[in-house]
């Protein structure tokens, strides 16, 4: 004879991992207006891109600082300097602006913890979009805003990381151009 489970609706997980107690916190993500969503969104985009534009900036001052080498040794190793601290800016900018998402969406209580909404956030940004957290009813939009905002600002920092390196390889040529002279 079969054992029949017995399940109670405090302990099913629902598809985004939260308990059915936690419906009553969503309760009110669903009666989020759609002005209401892209009113945040839109603060919140700003703010990121924000965020980038003066780490951009940041950078940029920091990199200007790089000067010709008296050595072709001397040279690669400042080039190799210059390369890293783009990439690591790049990416500490990225981790900043993700953790602002994830802040929001805590805020909002759209996930029981800050763990979560740093997994669903991070997953978003960089669009892979695994699928296995999901916003509730309500708030969306703000998920898809998210995932076009990081699109932008990747391929910012793409055409910055880009230009970086050529600029680095122009110094490089001046360095043989003067050594050959």
């Amino acid at each position: 004879m079969p054992v029949q489970a017995r399940l109670t609706p405090t302990k099913v997980p629902l598809s985004n991992g939260l308990s059915w107690a936690g419906r009553a916190v969503h309760a009110n993500l669903a009666a989020m207006t759609l002005s209401t969503q892209l009113g945040i969104a839109t603060a919140v985009v700003a703010l990121t891109v924000l965020v980038h534009l003066v780490g951009l900036g940041a950078l940029l001052a920091i990199l200007r600082r790089h000067r010709h080498a008296s050595s072709r040794m001397l040279a690669a190793m400042f080039n190799t300097a210059a390369i890293l601290l783009a990439a690591f800016g790049l990416f500490a900018l990225h981790s900043v602006e993700i953790w602002i998402w994830a802040g929001v969406y805590r805020w909002l209580n759209a996930f029981p913890d800050f763990e979560q909404a740093l997994y669903f956030s991070t997953s978003t940004y960089v669009t892979i979009g695994y699928g296995d957290l999901v916003l509730p009813p309500g708030s969306r939009i703000l998920g898809a805003i998210e995932g076009a905002s990081g699109i932008i600002l990747i391929g910012w920092s793409t055409a910055f990381f880009f230009s970086i390196v050529d600029r680095l390889k122009l110094l490089e040529r001046g360095f043989e151009h003067d050594r050959a002279e």
